[in-house]
């Protein structure tokens, strides 16, 4: 029985390697083997490698410090204090002899895993998607209250004083009203900080103004946040009138630059662009809007929540109008619910390919593929990827390409299985539901050919071992 461990304490120094020498001694008196990574002042020494995670029956962290959990996907962790690990060594040992993967450890690994992809964005993308995050609940909960709406009749909101007519002004004039704003303020907060907000969002009006949608918030945002950047590092006044440069100088200026580029250059080309992408998006041939569907099922599944997997969310989100449906987003989400549903499908026909902490993570995957978290996938690609990713990827592209073709369309972004109970929010959710279904199986199918019998896994690796 092998197992692998992380020591760390804040000092970095001397318990950090007490509580490896701890861990060390107790393996030994116990029989089992451990190999401990110490993240010391030094920086990381002995450190754990891909082949040490994969044989090791659990993981052990012994810190009173942060340790980055994504590398430990799909195996149980057990997480105690370095003081713990320095006086009882032997306990904790034993506890990680018991430790399984339950669903709670596999939905807090994702949560962990979402958490450290945005902390290591980058660059243009890392604002665009801080601009995406904080327009989605506007758009989620505008989409849900567009939604019910609907849930008391296709036009019921257009009789005046009704609740369904409440709810489309509440969803539709005002929550969606913000998605670009929002958008492009944020975009302009991630580069410049809090004197971007203010240009930001009022580029962000004058792209819904001018028609240049979401496009035009996007280049608004950025053009924002680098004006802002810019006239910060330009303008020098005396420390007497510095205060005048967060409250008056730079929300002016940024926005007079801002405002008058959005009308006069960027606005009416970009709506026009805009415009046309709309048109030929609404004539796409069934055989187009199969392929659209297809590729974009591929992008959802190969990254699990990654760059590719964003770059076709936002694209999806854009489609959105207040009031109404889009194909694209209906695809998108059925694809990205995909991974997650095919792979706790396999774990129940195909039991013997998977072990017993794989067969524990199964049972979360149902729940997060329900939610539309494709990073539910993760634990299985990340033990498996050469033949879990390809798997998934065409179990999407499936499931979008027939999404496409039966014209499903949806008013929401997100919400997954618990948007379907919402009367008229699903155009064609009876034919969703297949295309959700046939892709999840696909998914099954491929992944429960492809993996070997654990017990055949067990035999290979002892006899290279023997070798």
């Amino acid at each position: 029985m092998k197992f692998v461990a992380v020591t760390s304490c804040p000092t970095g120094i001397a318990h950090t390697y007490m509580a490896a020498e701890a861990l060390q001694i107790a393996a030994k008196e116990l029989g089992v083997e451990i190999k401990v990574e110490t993240q010391g002042s030094v920086g990381a020494e002995n450190e754990l490698t891909e082949k040490d995670i994969k044989e090791a029956k659990a993981v052990i962290i012994a810190a009173d410090t942060k340790v980055s959990k994504e590398r430990f996907t799909g195996k149980p962790i057990v997480e105690v204090g370095v003081q713990d690990a320095i006086k009882n060594a032997k306990d904790v040992l034993e506890k990680a002899k018991n430790a399984k993967v339950d669903a709670q450890n596999i939905t807090e690994q994702v949560s962990t895993i979402k958490a450290q992809r945005s902390s290591t964005r980058k660059g243009p993308y890392k604002h665009l998607m801080t601009g995406v995050s904080y327009m989605i609940p506007f758009v989620v909960a505008g989409g849900i209250l567009i939604a019910i709406s609907f849930a008391f009749g296709i036009e019921a909101f257009k009789e005046e004083g009704t609740l369904a007519a409440a709810l489309m002004q509440i969803g539709g004039g005002s929550a969606f009203a913000l998605m670009v704003p929002i958008l492009a303020g944020f975009i302009s907060y991630s580069i410049a900080d809090r004197p971007g907000l203010v240009p930001g969002m009022v580029g962000g009006m004058l792209a819904g103004s001018t028609g240049s949608g979401f496009l035009g918030g996007i280049i608004a945002g950025f053009l924002a946040g680098y004006t802002v950047r810019y006239l910060k590092k330009s303008i020098k006044l005396p420390k007497s009138m510095q205060g005048l440069m967060p409250v008056l100088v730079l929300p002016l200026l940024s926005s007079l630059i801002v405002g008058l580029l959005m009308i006069y250059v960027i606005g009416k080309p970009v709506g026009a662009l805009n415009k046309g992408m709309t048109t030929w998006l609404s004539n796409l041939s069934t055989g187009n809007a199969v392929i659209l569907g297809l590729i974009l099922g591929l992008m959802m599944a190969f990254d699990m929540g990654g760059p590719v997997n964003k770059a076709a969310y936002t694209f999806a989100v854009g489609t959105l109008a207040a009031g109404q449906a889009s194909e694209i987003m209906a695809a998108v989400m059925a694809a990205g619910m995909t991974p997650p549903l095919g792979l706790g499908l396999a774990t129940r026909i195909a039991k013997n390919k998977f072990n017993t902490e794989e067969r524990e993570a199964g049972k979360a995957a149902w729940a997060l593929g329900i939610s539309f978290i494709t990073e539910g996938a993760i634990p299985f690609a990340a033990a498996d990827p050469i033949r879990v990713i390809p798997s998934i990827m065409i179990g999407s592209a499936v499931t979008g390409a027939l999404s496409m073709m039966f014209k499903v369309a949806i008013t929401v972004p997100h919400g997954g299985f618990f948007v379907f109970f919402i009367p008229n929010a699903v155009r064609n959710l009876g034919l969703y539901i297949v295309s959700i279904l046939i892709g999840t199986v696909v998914t099954a199918l491929i992944v429960s050919f492809l993996k070997k019998d654990i017990k055949q896994e067990e035999r290979k690796k002892a006899e290279e071992t023997v070798a």
